[in-house]
């Protein structure tokens, strides 16, 4: 699990003031202020950011990076076993492995329902098959293990 340094400072900041607003709602009761049930909102507010900051901070992993690979956009997405990446029309053979695996691995398996457990990922083009209709083009594929989070790239 990797963090991020920023949002855990924030967090802890954010805890620390919390706490202070805590101390001084309580002296706020005691007293009588006018402002305590203000003081209530504002702690009670304080506390849920830094409380968010540091969950964020530690449920926070950053995307997989491929050498070679292009940023693609996925274009359905079942749910379940099948996801589907549009390759620009520009794209380079070279790419499409790298690009076809670098989705395969910022899939998130949650709440997937497959019945092994295994995703298959294509990247396809469109291309024109003739007068006013086309017909999508398998550039790469691989598939994704949800158990153990390994991609293999089918030939």
């Amino acid at each position: 699990m990797l963090a991020d340094p920023l949002l855990l400072t924030a967090g802890q900041w954010l805890g620390i003031a919390g706490g202070v607003l805590a101390v001084l709602t309580v002296v706020g009761f005691v007293a009588r202020w006018g402002i305590r049930f203000r003081l209530v909102g504002v702690t009670s507010f304080t506390v849920l950011l830094s409380v968010s900051c540091l969950a964020f901070a530690i449920s926070y992993s950053p995307r997989a990076q491929v050498v070679g690979a292009v940023s693609v956009p996925v274009v359905y997405d079942n749910g379940s076993d099948l996801v589907i990446a549009a390759a620009p029309a520009n794209m380079e053979p070279e790419a499409f492995q790298p690009s076809v695996e670098q989705v395969a691995l910022n899939l998130r398996g949650s709440g997937r329902k497959t019945d092994d457990d295994l995703v298959h990922v294509r990247l396809r083009r469109v291309e024109p098959a003739g007068a006013g209709s086309d017909r999508p083009v398998i550039l790469a594929e691989a598939i994704r293990d949800l158990r153990d989070g390994s991609v293999t790239l089918v030939p």
